[in-house]
């Protein structure tokens, strides 16, 4: 520790460079990591909000829920079997608001749950980031295909699908502005092991979402490029440590010759990893959690504890991986050799 800490000490301008490369790098996995969570709540927080279960659609629809038609007998066969299943419907919408403004919205509806409001006809429910934007509690509002008119009885919060905000309204309000009487899925909820139900394939709540077009290609990119990011990374680490072992081969033969072990070498070029590496994530992930109180209101942001510290964990893994493989080279250092090279 004390050696490894008297380089560092000596050396300060290469560890500088490492540790501002490792802070630019995680800092920016945290913000794409926290705008892929964001994201992720803003386009099916209305699914990731239902407990884990099993989610049934029509063969017929090829995996597109928007194309599912259960039948009444079988969705009510499925009900009455299950106690706690639900049958429900999302529908792309708007809604008029009393300044005639249109609002984007996903019209839901869903056979008496718990896990969905239970409204009467006329009645609506909203997700909060209307009451943002002036929408007040007992505001009526109308749709161009609807004759009747919806009264706001409340909102909800995190109730967004496919990026707009969620619209809970009664199943006969539904059929009437969709001109369907059938329901698009059926929800079985805490059950792990989907039972045949014939007609329907069977989706687990990770399954569902990837039939989601646009939540699978977002989610996939941004994945894509932190994993990229994080790749990036452990090369820097390889390379940095490489390029430190070459310039010192002298240095270790000298130390290799009065008898310090391979081991203790390796220790040291540990430890000077983990202690650029904790100071730089650290630094990230503070500069990282502030921005996530800072970030704007209308930004899709964020970024929890849990998430934060497990790609930290994947930083010092890699931080470790890669130093340890450019230190290869110091196992096979030879005493002798490696002071003559060092001389020349």
């Amino acid at each position: 520790m004390n050696i490894a800490w008297k380089e560092i000490k000596k050396n300060k301008a290469k560890f500088l460079i490492l540790g501002s490369i490792i802070f630019l790098v995680s800092f920016l996995t945290f913000i794409i990591s926290g705008l892929a969570n964001g994201l992720s709540k803003d386009n099916a927080a209305l699914i990731k909000n239902l407990p884990d279960g099993q989610f049934y659609m029509t063969k017929e629809a090829e995996e597109t829920y928007n194309l599912s038609s259960i039948d009444r007998s079988v969705q009510e066969s499925v009900l009455n079997e299950y106690k706690d299943a639900v049958a429900f419907s999302i529908g792309m919408g708007f809604v008029n608001d009393e300044r005639d403004k249109q609002r984007s919205v996903s019209f839901v509806t869903s056979t008496d749950s718990k896990l969905f409001p239970n409204l009467n006809k006329g009645e609506v429910i909203l997700d909060s980031s209307l009451k943002k934007e002036g929408i007040k509690v007992g505001d009526t509002l109308t749709h161009d295909q609807y004759d009747g008119t919806f009264v706001v009885k409340g909102f909800v919060d995190e109730a967004k699908y496919s990026h707009t905000p969620v619209a809970y309204i009664n199943e006969v309000d539904y059929q009437g502005m969709f001109a369907t009487e059938d329901l698009q899925l059926i929800f079985l909820p805490n059950i792990d092991e989907a039972p045949f139900v014939n007609g329907l394939q069977s989706f687990s709540n990770k399954e569902f979402l990837a039939t989601i077009p646009s939540y699978n290609a977002e989610q996939m990119s941004l994945n894509m490029i932190i994993w990229f990011l994080i790749v990036i990374s452990c090369m820097l680490f390889a390379i940095f440590f490489y390029m430190m072992n070459v310039q010192k081969i002298g240095l270790y033969g000298i130390l290799k010759a009065i008898g310090m072990k391979t081991s203790r070498l390796f220790t040291i070029m540990w430890t000077q990893m983990l202690i650029i590496t904790a100071a730089s994530i650290l630094l990230s992930i503070a500069c990282s959690q502030l921005f996530n109180l800072i970030a704007p209101e209308g930004m899709p942001f964020s970024l929890p504890v849990l998430t934060t510290l497990q790609l930290a964990g994947v930083f010092l893994v890699i931080g470790f991986t890669g130093s340890t493989l450019s230190g290869i080279q110091i196992k096979k250092i030879e005493p002798l050799k490696a002071i003559q090279q060092g001389e020349m």
